[in-house]
């Protein structure tokens, strides 16, 4: 099994750790360049959401991302913050058309639909995202 962790304090300028972990990943897998993108996209908006929202730019408070994979192709990222949580399962819809003006809103809509699962723990304070890379 291949496993990574990466753990950082909450400020914006770390997300690079959690794109270089995906450069990584992608690298060593060899992951198609549309894949990676998604993957990409769906890893920096979690992060970004543990950052912004769960630990509030708390720079005291760590965001942890853990990746493995089975062998199986399929590749998992664990984001996880040290904030209480939020209800994943009633967020506004982005796509409705009093929310397309908005300026944020869209980051668990791209997750749910770039990864192909996405389980929220903890209260949603951790999220999983299992991507299947073909072979």
């Amino acid at each position: 099994m291949e496993k990574l962790t990466v753990n950082f304090e909450s400020k914006a300028d770390n997300i690079v750790m959690a794109e270089k972990l995906v450069d990584d990943v992608c690298s060593k897998f060899n992951v198609d360049e549309d894949y990676y993108g998604n993957i990409l996209i769906a890893l920096t908006e979690a992060v970004n959401n543990a950052i912004n929202h769960g630990n509030r730019q708390n720079p005291l408070k760590q965001v942890d991302i853990e990746f493995y994979s089975n062998g199986d192709r399929s590749l998992h990222f664990i984001v996880k913050d040290q904030g209480e949580g939020f209800d994943h399962e009633h967020l506004p819809d982005p796509t409705d058309p009093a929310n397309l003006e908005k300026i944020s809103g869209r980051g668990v809509f791209l997750m749910r639909n770039l990864a192909d699962v996405v389980e929220f723990r903890d209260n949603g304070a951790t999220v999983e995202m299992v991507f299947k890379v073909a072979a």
